[in-house]
């Protein structure tokens, strides 16, 4: 990707070697992730083989669909359902036996030479992969009438259930909430400030799940609204949004998770209006946010409307009341089109009607006032990306440390991208570093995470 510095990147590094305050939020460095010490696009979790659609099961892709900071440098990179972008079996939707996991990744960032295009070099090194599982048994699909094998994983044990993005992993006699599925397409990540768990939101539910950080171990299922689930599973998604008018839209589930700074409330964020709300001239554009208390599991619910995006992506913590929410198009590399939405609004809970029991033009009225903090297509403009080369899939949201340039302080939010595992048509695993002050976001408080 070639970059080229413009003359607003130009005023910004003017103002950092003159050690005075960043002017407005901008990219500062940029980074990306080919693949490991176990070679070109490969994790660390050490699986052989290949999936159902002979990709590697060791495959590092996608991980930009969730990003969380874990404290010193560290993130943890949340690939979704795994490599299902090139067709094989619409039946199952192409999707494989791709066990969930998370990918360990530090990001150095350090002061750039004098003359560089950006203010800081950053560089992403992969250090561990944790495979996600389940102490008790999950109900995986049978493969019958699908053209597949059983979709139980091989590293299956007597204890170990690992789940998979495979699409036919459920229970027909249940709902889509069902914690004994095996099937997860993770989206959303974020760190407890104990730093010892790991919170992951999915779509397929949708679910949200606690899980042990060292072992991958679910330790915890929340119950999230009965509203959001859905009654008539398939593993064909066209199959599945035919036969349901409530719930989540079949690959439109909980598709971002924050965190507080205090580390008591956890926000998922839907992607899509539910199949009820978006049935609705009212509220067509109407998302939920769903808040959970940490302690005791209870919820309220949020609506929250789109602008020009197709859907939201993301939402990252400011403080305890006021988030960042990704909303984006799904234009741009990787969809073969130009990228014309992708922006971040500064939206405030504080004083927000819980929209639990409400509907319709009521559900609507409520939705959350939301003021625009990034426009993520024209920074990436300034450092001579182009709409074309802009990653269609910009998901990942975290805030990350500190950093210092010629006495100028900032703080940084990392950005990143699914990929889809294709970085031939959708480009790398890539991480923008976004820096900013006070002044572009007051109130901003860092969540004290322990190492």
């Amino acid at each position: 990707m070639m970059l080229r510095t413009t003359a607003p990147l130009l005023s910004v590094l003017a103002l950092l070697s003159a050690g005075s305050a960043l002017a407005a939020p901008a990219i500062i460095a940029t980074a990306s992730l080919g693949g490991s010490s176990a070679g070109a696009d490969a994790d660390l979790s050490g699986l052989p083989g290949t999936l159902e659609n002979g990709v590697a099961a060791n495959f590092l892709g996608g991980i930009g669909s969730g990003l969380a900071y874990a404290g010193n440098g560290t993130f943890l990179a949340l690939p979704d359902r795994g490599p299902n972008a090139t067709p094989f079996n619409p039946k199952i939707d192409d999707t494989v036996t791709f066990i969930p996991r998370f990918d360990t990744v530090s990001i150095d960032l350090t002061p750039a030479a004098a003359g560089a295009a950006l203010p800081f070099t950053a560089t992403a090194t992969l250090k561990a992969t944790t495979l996600l599982w389940s102490a008790t048994a999950l109900v995986y699909g049978t493969g019958e009438g699908l053209d597949v094998p059983n979709g139980a994983p091989a590293q299956n044990t007597a204890d170990h259930f690992y789940f998979s993005g495979r699409s036919d992993g459920f229970d027909p006699a249940q709902n889509s909430c069902d914690p004994a599925n095996a099937r997860v397409d993770s989206e959303g990540i974020r760190v407890s400030n104990d730093g010892k768990s790991v919170f992951v939101s999915d779509e397929y539910g949708p679910f949200l799940y606690e899980f042990d950080r060292a072992t991958g171990k679910r330790i915890r299922a929340f119950t999230l609204p009965a509203r959001l689930c859905i009654t008539k599973l398939s593993a064909s998604k066209d199959v599945e949004i035919k036969g349901n008018d409530v719930g989540r839209v079949t690959n439109k589930g909980m598709e971002g998770l924050a965190i507080t700074p205090d580390g008591k409330t956890l926000v998922g964020a839907m992607q899509d209006p539910l199949e009820q709300d978006g049935k609705d001239a009212a509220t067509k554009k109407v998302l939920r946010l769903v808040r959970i208390d940490l302690a005791s599991g209870a919820t309220q619910e949020f609506a929250y409307k789109l602008t020009d995006g197709s859907g939201v992506s993301e939402i990252v913590a400011v403080n305890d009341h006021q988030f960042l929410v990704d909303e984006r198009d799904g234009g741009g590399l990787g969809d073969g089109s130009e990228a014309k939405m992708k922006k971040l609004f500064l939206i405030d809970l504080d004083g927000a009607t819980d929209v639990t029991a409400l509907t319709g033009q009521a559900l609507a009225d409520a939705a959350v006032k939301k003021t625009e903090f990034l426009n993520v297509v024209a920074e990436l403009g300034k450092i001579g990306v182009t709409p074309a080369q802009v990653p269609s899939k910009i998901e990942g949201l975290a805030f990350g440390p500190d950093v210092t340039k010629d006495g100028a302080a900032m703080h940084t939010l990392m950005i990143a991208n699914d990929n889809d595992f294709l970085p031939k048509d959708s480009g790398p695993n890539v991480f923008y570093v976004v820096g900013f002050t006070d002044a572009d976001l007051p109130g901003y408080v860092p969540q004290p995470i322990a190492n």
